[in-house]
């Protein structure tokens, strides 16, 4: 039966101006070598990472970045976007990277306008702003792709009712907004959202390196250890598995393949896993290795 048999999803979260010329063309070639077809989400609009180091007062973020060497993953210029250098519009810039993700076979999607701006200030929008972010986004995603989206993916896991409540309305088959265990409908507050979650099962890389004395020669053996029959969804990210990571990231596509892991594209998963997806609560909380709450899938609800 496909649902005992180790099924891995990809799902290529690409954050900055920089991971897309870079990273995502690399990604490609890396895939393409495997067979393997994932689901790129993009953000479209400004480059504004360098605000990020507003979360240096979230306690875990400078750690993160220390024990991540972020300034040699990320390169400096991309942690300057938006203070010292000027943000570079995503999206507008570089039109043809993403068109050839889609070209590849890949299914691509919405990850944000402005990922900073989202994962750092969601939960103070008011809805018209939450609204404006998810608006501009799908409109530069049909001026590049000449279709609608349909899936998003929450920048950083993070969501609010009034972000769900939109992206029903936007007539998505899938989302992937979530960290849990395996396909479900969120509630929040006794509200069912009609949009199906897939969630990240799997830790991302920098959440992962350096933490419990984890490194790059011993990464991929957790990776392992993580794998399940059945659904396995593993984020990465253009920034870290297709530029400076890229050699550990073929490491365990390597050791996945000698495994006969089965690869799928969220758009699958939605199709072979979400008939039957329970409800679930969702909400917002930390998790080790990240320094700002995560959406997280919790106990089913029963007649939401």
């Amino acid at each position: 039966m496909t649902d005992m048999i180790p099924t891995i999803a990809l799902k290529i979260d690409v954050d900055t101006f920089v991971g897309t010329r870079d990273g995502v063309p690399n990604l490609l070639r890396i895939l393409q070598q495997f067979g393997i077809r994932g689901t790129f989400y993009f953000s479209l609009g400004p480059d504004n990472s360098g605000k990020a180091i507003r979360r240096i007062f979230h306690k875990g973020f400078l750690s993160k970045m220390l024990r991540t060497r972020a300034p040699s993953m990320y390169g400096v210029r991309t942690l300057l976007y938006g203070t010292l250098l000027p943000p570079p519009l995503i999206g507008a810039g570089l039109p043809d990277v993403m068109r050839s993700v889609q070209q590849a076979g890949h299914e691509v999607g919405i990850h944000c306008w402005d990922h900073v701006k989202w994962h750092d200030y969601l939960s103070r929008f008011p809805k018209q702003t939450t609204l404006r972010e998810l608006d501009q986004a799908h409109t530069m995603f049909e001026k590049i792709f000449g279709s609608r989206a349909r899936t998003t993916a929450a920048p950083g896991w993070t969501v609010s009712s009034d972000s769900l409540e939109i992206q029903d309305s936007m007539g998505l088959s899938h989302c992937s907004d979530a960290r849990g265990t395996a396909p479900f409908f969120p509630v929040i507050a006794g509200r069912r959202f009609s949009t199906l979650q897939i969630p990240s099962t799997w830790p991302t890389m920098d959440e992962l390196l350096g933490e419990n004395s984890i490194t790059l020669t011993t990464i991929n053996d957790q990776y392992l250890q993580l794998l399940k029959p059945g659904l396995n969804v593993h984020t990465i990210h253009a920034e870290l598995e297709g530029n400076a990571l890229s050699a550990t990231f073929v490491e365990l596509l390597k050791r996945l393949a000698e495994r006969n892991v089965r690869f799928v594209t969220l758009a699958e998963v939605a199709d072979e896993f979400g008939a039957n997806a329970p409800n679930c609560e969702l909400r917002m909380e930390y998790i080790e290795g990240r320094a700002m709450p995560v959406a997280i899938q919790g106990c089913t609800v029963e007649g939401a």
